[in-house]
């Protein structure tokens, strides 16, 4: 037991760092970028083109977790994304952050999946996996308030080539912590073709393309504030630390959210449909302008802490768990998807058409189908 709680000490430890370094460029990137003569739509293509990439690591990611183990694919992409990020400090256009981001965003995608598959293999129940992944998402949280201050202020020290050296070589501390201390205790094993082992039977279980039309509208918005809220630097002259400070807001909320365990007791359902409803409100107020910036971020971290740890519930849940490794991927495939489509859109359009209007509208519509699918499927379950 305690050999146990030491391995799943380590899985927190490295996926603290693993949030802690990739978030110190949140504030960094976008004024990177356009120090390079990127425009908003080039940005908006570059983050696309990542999120693709990152999408397609996804799905070819669950599969070959699930098949040879998880801590293969959390220390080969640390040390992959280590170097990639140094790159970036060596970058001489925005051209060259398209290629680099691209293959980082590829690299990247073996991480999530591969680390919630080997977290979620700790808990004996849904309850005590709601927990673990409310510990994970305090830590990351923590991250969250920590990392884009730290981000910014790094680029007022140092830099933005050597706030990314410092980036990389951290990532690289992280991949080698992972080698060592690491381990993949659960057994794996060749997945026979069979019912729900595939992709197909994944999303043709009951629940999950409810969770996955959700995850798809929540990382919609997650993208455009990420796209909108560090493009304050460029177009009101805030400094990167004061952009910095706005996610963080964001985390804080998140925090208090995640630090009521009493929660998870909850349904997963509920408490996915209720927050993704509270993100789209706080749009709507963000768009009347009917709070101050700094409290609306704080409100979409509350609901938004509400939502992560009850998507990855619902698919232990409802995924076999021979297969959990597919149906992480495939979470982190919509997640992607998600970033692509909104900060395509969001460089698109953001001239002529609010997108936080835009977003609104995507959460609402998902509250109304999520809803009606869901009724649908409880329908079926009453005997006639």
């Amino acid at each position: 037991m305690r050999e146990v709680t030491q391995d799943k000490l380590n899985i927190f430890i490295v996926m603290f760092f693993i949030s802690l370094i990739m978030r110190i460029q949140i504030p960094v990137f976008t004024p990177y970028a356009a120090a390079f003569g990127a425009s908003s739509i080039l940005i908006g293509v570059i983050i696309s083109v990542t999120s693709l990439s990152n999408l397609t690591g996804n799905l070819i990611a669950g599969p070959l977790v699930d098949r040879f183990g998880k801590k293969l694919f959390i220390t080969l992409p640390l040390f992959a994304s280590g170097g990639l990020f140094i790159a970036h400090g060596l970058a001489g256009d925005s051209m060259d952050l398209l290629v680099l981001h691209g293959l980082n965003g590829f690299a990247l995608a073996f991480l999530i999946p591969a680390a919630f598959t080997l977290l979620s293999g700790y808990a004996k129940n849904s309850r005590e996996q709601g927990k673990n992944i409310a510990i994970n998402g305090m830590l990351s949280t923590i991250a969250s308030i920590i990392a884009p201050l730290l981000g910014g202020q790094m680029v007022v020290w140092i830099g933005y080539a050597n706030t990314y050296f410092f980036i990389g070589t951290a990532m690289i501390f992280t991949a080698t912590y992972s080698v060592v201390f690491l381990k993949d205790r659960q057994v794996t094993s060749v997945i026979k073709h069979k019912q729900g082992s595939e992709g197909g039977g994944i999303l043709s279980t009951p629940n999950l393309p409810i969770v996955y039309l959700i995850a798809f509208a929540v990382m919609y918005i997650h993208g455009v504030l990420i796209f909108e809220i560090p493009y304050l630097t460029v177009e009101r002259g805030l400094s990167t630390f004061q952009t910095g400070q706005l996610f963080s807001y964001m985390a804080i909320g998140t925090f208090i959210t995640l630090s009521f365990f009493f929660i998870n007791r909850f349904s997963p359902f509920l408490r996915l449909m209720t927050g993704l409803f509270g993100m789209s409100m706080t749009l709507f107020a963000l768009i009347s302008d009917l709070l101050q910036l700094p409290v609306l971020l704080f409100m979409m971290g509350v609901f938004f802490g509400l939502i992560m740890p009850a998507m990855a519930t619902s698919i232990t849940e409802n995924a076999p768990k021979a297969v959990h490794g597919r149906a992480f991927g495939y979470m982190s495939a919509i997640f992607s998807l998600g970033i692509i489509v909104s900060s395509s859109v969001t460089g698109i359009i953001r001239d002529t058409v609010s997108p936080y209007f835009v977003a609104f509208l995507i959460g609402m519509i998902v509250l109304t189908i999520s809803g009606y699918l869901k009724g649908g499927i409880s329908l079926q379950k009453v005997p006639t």
